[in-house]
């Protein structure tokens, strides 16, 4: 049974409320730091994809509308000398680091937190004359928020066809926000009642390889700035932004229930789910990643497509949805974004190429008919044994024209929070996406001004980024 709904007749916090106070009272000295050079890390993965980024169509378009729609240049965006008014930085950001689906995943959550917080706190932190070490707080905080909301659902949002990096990335945006401008714990309550009416995220882009997801985050941030500015000024907000009768999950996962409120709250700065962000090391979606680790083991044991009848791949119950259906799609991606949410192509070019890099998720290698060919014999089972969400874990098996069966297991798939990847692997994977745009001079620069950040502020840390990727 859930925990439902009204506690507007039970005395003492709301959820909104206790979340406000843990913000308000936050120092940057209560946070250990050990979170903080994890929470560097994370934004130099996420800054290296953002450049990445500025390679593909999605990015040159994203662009061309936004400044259309731009009407100011105080902040920066990530490899571009064109600058934006803050909200259409946060925007454009959001689409660089989400775009190629390469950023990293809170997994009890199932939620991209970065994506949305980043971008947010490096154009309020830069706006506000804000230090680096209040910027890097301002992000933990927007983090440690978020991934708990998420976590409440309990993978539920994905059921019911939400995608709570949107959704669920407004409210850590506008606590995020909100300590930057310098809320109090009434600001705090109207911001989150406000995001409320502004949350958003829609799954329909999985029947067609939309572009919608991309823009998810940024507009989860341009929207929780937009909440937290105006609690600043005392606009008022509900305050039952989450357990109310029309709150956030009643009205989002009704039809499925299955929440526990408790977990918004949970260990707040006890325990920092900062520490348990997974980084992602392939760039595709993180449901995938289990099952393509298995075909990659399967290829240096020497199989070739034409000795494989049929693949099976078993999934957790919970990604089904996301990375299976509609079957006959999934097995022929329409395009790049399509292919990063399908089992069928991504195992298929596991196991004929013995590797998965952004070039094989783009053209030509789409159309290769030979990852068509065994993407086509391949098919999905619901894993009785997963471990999801704890684990995104997944399972290979190959018949043999030859009558033998081969399977590889991955449960615990690469990069979760028990089997992290290291701190040298993050800048690796750093280096080998922002070298796809700028120089390894350049790109060593920002890794250094990144992991030095608290040394320094947040305007400098903006300039260095916001310059030409074409250098």
């Amino acid at each position: 049974m859930s925990e439902q709904h009204n506690e507007s007749a039970v005395p003492g916090q709301s959820i909104s409320e206790k979340i406000a106070e843990f913000a308000f009272n936050l120092k940057t000295a209560d946070i250990p730091a050990t979170v903080r050079a994890r929470a560097r890390l994370l934004m130099l993965d996420s800054i290296g994809i953002a450049l990445a980024s500025h390679g593909y169509d999605f990015s040159r378009k994203a662009m061309a509308a936004i400044t259309e729609l731009n009407s100011g240049q105080d902040s920066v965006v990530i490899g571009s000398a064109t600058k934006m008014d803050l909200r259409n930085s946060i925007l454009m950001n959001g689409i660089l680091i989400h775009g190629l689906d390469y950023d990293d995943t809170h997994a009890q959550g199932v939620i991209h937190a970065t994506t949305s917080i980043l971008p947010t706190v490096l154009a309020v932190a830069a706006k506000q004359g804000s230090s680096g070490a209040d910027m890097v707080t301002a992000y933990i905080l927007g983090v440690e928020v978020a991934t708990r909301l998420g976590a409440v659902a309990k993978g539920g949002f994905h059921q019911v066809g939400f995608h709570p990096t949107g959704l669920i990335g407004t409210f850590g945006c506008a606590i995020a926000a909100g300590w930057l401008l310098g809320l109090n714990p009434a600001q705090y309550r109207d911001a989150q009642g406000l995001a409320l009416s502004m949350a958003s995220g829609s799954l329909e882009f999985l029947n067609d390889g939309a572009w919608n997801k991309r823009m998810h985050p940024g507009w989860a941030g341009f929207s929780g700035v937009t909440a937290a500015t105006l609690g600043k000024h005392g606009y008022t907000g509900t305050r039952l932004a989450y357990e109310g009768r029309f709150g956030l999950f009643a009205s989002h996962l009704a039809g499925y229930g299955q929440y526990e409120l408790a977990l918004a709250t949970q260990d707040l700065g006890a325990v920092w789910e900062v520490e348990r962000v997974s980084v992602k090391p392939l760039p595709a979606c993180h449901f995938t990643h289990a099952s393509v680790d298995a075909a990659l083991r399967l290829h240096t044991k020497g199989i070739r497509p034409e000795q494989i009848k049929r693949i099976k791949v078993l999934v957790p119950e919970g990604t089904v949805k996301t990375v299976c259906e509609p079957e006959s799609a999934k097995r022929v991606p329409a395009n790049s974004y399509e292919a990063q949410f399908s089992i069928p192509y991504l195992v298929a070019t596991g196991l004929l190429k013995g590797r998965l890099t952004l070039d094989d998720i783009d053209e030509p290698a789409l159309s290769d008919p030979e990852i068509l060919a065994l993407a086509a014999i391949t098919d999905y089972e619901v894993d009785p044994d997963s471990a999801f969400p704890k684990y995104f874990d997944g399972e290979v098996v190959v018949e043999l024209k030859d009558g033998r069966i081969l399977r590889e297991r991955e449960a615990i798939n690469r990069g979760a929070v028990d089997r992290p990847l290291t701190s040298e692997d993050i800048r690796k994977k750093y280096l080998e996406n922002a070298s796809r745009q700028v120089s390894k001079e350049r790109a060593a620069e920002i890794e250094n001004k990144i992991l030095n950040l608290e040394s320094g502020s947040a305007k400098e840390l903006a300039h260095i980024l916001g310059q030409t990727t074409k250098n």
